[in-house]
């Protein structure tokens, strides 16, 4: 199935679509080097893949599978076609010649939560590298393939049954302790509860309701399925220390960050997106956190 979509104002497909990149190797993301991204997804109709391009002003999707009508009949709001960014300014100058460059920058939505929730949840307090590791292994051992001519390797995530019926020791082979496998399992019992909240506001109620998940999590979960630009993911290991030296060229905590973010309300995420791809980090002053591997405790 195909669609072709013109969408109003300048769009940078790659930019929307790149939250739900989870490392290089994420067996459900992938770039080609023709240009178009990849995704896979579990719609409420089934399993799809689904291949997006750009050129001349339009969108081409592609799309196979159980799923693929469901996807491409999304593919807009997945790129942001409903972001409302008429209420953001910019109120540092830091940040002008950044929101010129990425003036294609639109926060889009996925609706599937599962989907944002797993790969957050894996990230919890450890370092990118070793989340995404247990995010490819998982998606090998459970996953299923991609429907269509996917790019070789590419899985589809599993149904919530699946993640509630993973045992403890394949968990700790794709290196993930128990903390984290049990908050997984537990959202996934209220998986259909969650994929059917209608606001964001109400999604982080039932989520931080569930042991394990907090304002971290929840906040990285509203951005990709809801879209939500107000999402501040607080409780980031780096993010805080960002935003303060980007804004200030001083280090700040989290209050600092809120404090500094809030001429941004209702578009706080949105200007925390712009803050990193301003490229301005703070001089690392010691060893990077290294990648622990349970799979050898």
């Amino acid at each position: 199935m195909e669609r072709r979509w013109v969408p109003e104002g300048p769009l940078d497909v790659e930019l929307a679509l790149s939250p739900h990149r989870r490392g290089s190797g994420d067996p459900a993301w992938r770039r080609t080097l023709d240009g178009a991204v990849w995704r896979t997804s579990r719609t409420p109709d089934g399993p799809g893949t689904l291949r997006v391009s750009a050129a001349a002003g339009a969108v081409h999707g592609q799309a196979w599978g159980p799923g693929a009508g469901w996807l491409l009949e999304t593919l807009p709001v997945m790129l942001g076609a409903d972001d409302d960014v008429s209420g953001f300014r910019v109120r540092h100058e830091v940040l002008a010649d950044v929101a010129r460059k990425h003036a294609g920058l639109r926060i889009g939505r996925t609706g599937r939560v599962m989907e944002a929730l797993v790969p957050a949840v894996l990230e919890q307090k450890v370092v990118g590298r070793e989340a995404w590791r247990a995010w490819r292994w998982l998606l090998h051992r459970y996953g299923e393939p991609a429907p269509g001519p996917a790019p070789e390797g590419m899985r589809v995530i599993p149904e919530a049954a699946v993640w509630r019926q993973i045992p403890s020791w394949h968990w700790h082979r794709a290196g993930a302790e128990a903390v984290r496998a049990r908050t997984i399992a537990t959202a996934a019992w209220h998986a259909a509860k969650l994929e059917a909240a209608g606001t964001t506001e109400e999604l982080d109620r039932l989520l931080r309701a569930l042991p394990g998940i907090g304002v971290w999590t929840s906040a990285e979960v509203r951005q990709r399925a809801l879209g939500d630009p107000d999402a501040v993911s607080v409780g980031d290991f780096h993010l805080a220390t960002i935003v303060g030296y980007a804004l200030t060229g001083e280090k700040t905590d989290d209050p600092g960050m809120l404090r500094l973010l809030e001429p941004y309300q209702g578009h706080r995420h949105r200007a925390t997106i712009l803050i990193t791809l301003t490229g301005l980090r703070p001089p690392a002053r010691g060893p990077r956190m290294p990648a622990r591997d349970y799979r050898a405790f």
